[in-house]
């Protein structure tokens, strides 16, 4: 497989790259800023994104050996799923619809997400619209024995999502984060098909 498969993607990609020019990162974060700003068409992404240590290969790993994929809301789930399809078939979930009510004092994302870590706690987790549900995912991890393979933070907004983000920065997980207040659902879902198609070529090398 290869991101280049339609020529329109080719051509998007060929003008990225030529307006990036140099950046510090290496191949594998290059190709997931590329398809970032291939979905927002927003160039400053290559320099807020934050790759920990070791992040990329936990996630390639974790999605090699079918790996459950949890989003926070749908949109997220529904931008992964035809990628999900076309490779590994990992098991994909959205944390609200583990949520029919939210329970007092949180919200349906947040109240999805605890549900969802109850039943996967090693999951790829993709959070690309609600905060609460980043910082729910935090807490957890805080205090888990074994981490998630990848947490993927980007919501987007003003309301908590700087508190967020900051609160994930602080956990030794390995994470794919957008600073600042910039994010969204496309966003979030571009960086785990950037990962589906680095962990399907990984194991598919082209000739």
């Amino acid at each position: 497989m290869t991101e280049l498969d339609h020529p329109i993607t080719h051509q998007s990609f060929a003008i990225i790259d030529r307006e990036l020019g140099e950046l510090p990162l290496n191949e594998k974060e290059f190709a997931i800023a590329r398809r970032v700003i291939h979905a927002t068409a927003d160039f400053e992404f290559a320099s807020l994104l934050h790759f920990s240590p070791g992040s990329i290969e936990s996630a390639i790993a974790a999605l090699q050996n079918s790996c459950p994929i949890v989003t926070d809301v749908n949109m997220v789930k529904h931008g992964i799923a035809g990628m999900v399809a076309k490779t590994f078939n990992n098991p994909l979930f959205a944390a609200i619809d583990f949520a029919a009510e939210p329970l007092p004092g949180k919200t349906r994302t947040e109240t999805g997400l605890l549900r969802c870590w109850e039943r996967y706690p090693q999951a790829v987790y993709a959070i690309g619209n609600a905060p609460t549900a980043l910082l729910a995912l935090c807490k957890c991890c805080a205090t888990a024995p074994v981490p998630p393979a990848l947490v993927v933070g980007a919501p987007v907004g003003f309301v908590s999502v700087i508190e967020s983000k900051k609160a994930l920065a602080q956990l030794p997980v390995a994470q794919i984060r957008v600073e600042g207040r910039k994010g969204g659902s496309p966003v979030a879902a571009a960086i785990v098909n950037a990962l589906l198609v680095l962990a399907w070529n990984d194991l598919n090398p082209k000739l």
